[in-house]
């Protein structure tokens, strides 16, 4: 099986490392191992989207500043052409009308529990659709 391609966004390098240690090297038993691609800022986010770069689920941060991950999350959905799922990350649970806003498919918050992301992230992976976690 071909390594799914799973894209990171935050500013926070200790999240970026939480969210990569909660997916280990694969999501779940039955799907293949991934590859994950990491992102600090907006703009080399959407420079390696812009070059056609294959993506299956972006994770993005929403806390992240200056630019956080749900409107990062909303412009991928009205930009860019079939887009892969999205997952963001909140601050509150209260946040999850912005998830919602963000078109995002699914959503977790901060604290990341590992598990939820994971199993999130899977389902996501294979098409299911979730409304947040």
């Amino acid at each position: 099986m071909q390594k799914k391609q799973i894209v990171i966004y935050s500013d926070d390098s200790s999240v970026r490392a939480t969210i990569i240690a909660a997916l280990g090297g694969r999501t779940a038993a039955d799907l293949p191992e991934h590859i994950v691609h990491e992102f600090a800022t907006g703009p080399a986010l959407r420079t390696y989207v812009d070059a056609g770069s294959l993506v299956d689920l972006f994770i993005l941060d929403g806390e992240s500043t200056p630019e956080g991950g749900l409107g990062i999350a909303r412009q991928l959905k009205d930009e860019v052409f079939n887009c892969p799922p999205v997952l963001v990350i909140t601050g509150r649970v209260q946040d999850s009308w912005l998830a919602a806003w963000s078109m995002a498919e699914a959503s977790v918050v901060h604290p990341i529990d590992p598990f939820t992301l994971a199993h999130s992230a899977a389902k996501l992976l294979r098409g299911t659709k979730l409304i947040s976690a």
